[in-house]
């Protein structure tokens, strides 16, 4: 009996395991692996000097990043051949994990500020940063939630008022930590969702309005956020100032040329870069590689998200495919936004580029994220419709 013919799904034997492993998408792992080592590579390259300066040791983020890395990978293994009923029945328990723990982070002792933002969760050396894991649990949610509320999904009660006052109190507790750029996220998610869900266009047209607005007041009655975004529009007006880190990240690109400047070789991570092996981690890889180089990791990011959009196309049961799309959306809009910040494009805010970045909670939840397309390749093109719908 093949893997795919068991009720669950899930793997028994050696032989079974190596029939999983062989039904997955395995260009679409090979990818995630290969971004994965050259985001090694460039978080060794990037954090070297400050890793020094503040710890003493130059591969203090190099090391703390390999146990991400291994840790996301066997997060990645665990969800992609563990039972997809499993999964989705962790819905909720999901959903209040994640409330419970934006909750922690501005009423307990464990909330950890830096720069005026609480965002974090202090576990003894590592931190946790609750909002990576409210997108995965609020895409688990509205996939649920839009495939099982097909019949009702077009009536205001139903096809916007739940899934909008789940969102909305997610949002909520991240504006108050503040964090008016992972708010924004949760919303891009809910709105396509919804769009992919059956949610009348009248009512997404009316709440793309009302959010925007509500941006905009949240805007200029923000100082810091009024001079954030008057930076992105010309940097180069306050560039000691406001305009400093995006201006220094324009430098690096442009510095970079067509074949970089070599693997190690750059000068902007010198403290003239903050964030350096961070959110802005492109910008170094841009004048280390160089134009080549930026070109190679897009290259290798559009083939990731045109797998991720193949198992979406290829699911027949609604809530797996509406899953793997949300998947697909978190890992894209991750992608597109940090490439957006670095170029100069969008406002500047703090998103992570997906496994190059450092950090421990955007690695984990990245993984998270491939975990369950490649448990949604195993049956996808209807090579086992009956066991993905009872799953």
């Amino acid at each position: 009996m093949s893997t795919a013919d068991r009720p669950n799904g899930a793997p028994q034997g050696r032989a079974s395991l190596k029939e999983a492993v062989l039904s997955m998408d395995l260009l679409l792992l090979g990818v995630t692996l290969l971004l994965m080592g050259i985001g090694l590579m460039m978080v060794l390259s990037a954090s070297g000097i400050m890793a020094e300066k503040f710890f003493g040791d130059k591969y203090h983020f190099f090391h703390r990043q390999i146990l991400f890395a291994v840790a996301g990978t066997a997060l990645m293994a665990t969800v992609a051949l563990a039972p997809r009923k499993r999964i989705y029945s962790l819905k909720y328990l999901l959903l209040f994990g994640v409330v419970f723990t934006l909750l922690a982070v501005l009423v307990t002792p464990l909330g950890l500020e830096i720069n005026g933002a609480r965002r974090w969760l202090k576990l003894g050396p590592f931190s946790l940063q609750p909002m990576e894991f409210a997108k995965v649990a609020l895409v688990v949610y509205l996939a649920w939630f839009f495939s099982r509320k097909q019949e009702l999904v077009k009536s205001f009660s139903v096809g916007v008022v739940p899934p909008f006052l789940v969102t909305g109190l997610m949002c909520l507790l991240l504006l108050l930590q503040p964090d008016f750029g992972g708010a924004a996220v949760l919303a891009m998610l809910l709105f396509l969702m919804c769009l992919a869900g059956g949610t009348r266009l009248v009512y997404l047209l009316l709440s793309l309005c009302l959010a925007g607005g509500g941006a905009w007041l949240l805007i200029v009655q923000s100082p810091y956020r009024s001079r954030r975004l008057l930076a992105f529009m010309d940097p180069f007006k306050d560039a000691l100032d406001t305009g400093y880190q995006l201006v220094q990240s324009l430098y690096a690109l442009g510095s970079g040329r067509i074949w970089g400047a070599g693997l190690g070789m750059g000068k902007q991570k010198l403290f003239f870069l903050p964030e350096a092996h961070n959110d802005f981690i492109m910008a170094v890889l841009g004048e280390e590689l160089g134009f080549a180089g930026m070109v190679l990791v897009f290259a290798i990011v559009g083939v990731l998200l045109w797998r991720c959009f193949v198992i979406t196309l290829r699911q027949e049961d609604l809530c797996d495919r509406l899953t793997a799309f949300g998947m697909t959306l978190i890992l894209g809009l991750g992608a597109i936004l940090n490439m957006a910040v670095v170029l100069g494009t969008a406002p500047p805010k703090g998103v992570p580029m997906p496994f190059l970045s450092y950090g421990g909670s955007h690695v984990l939840c990245a993984f998270l994220c491939v975990g369950l397309l490649l448990n949604l390749s195993r049956t996808a093109g209807g090579r086992n419709t009956a066991q993905g719908r009872a799953a």
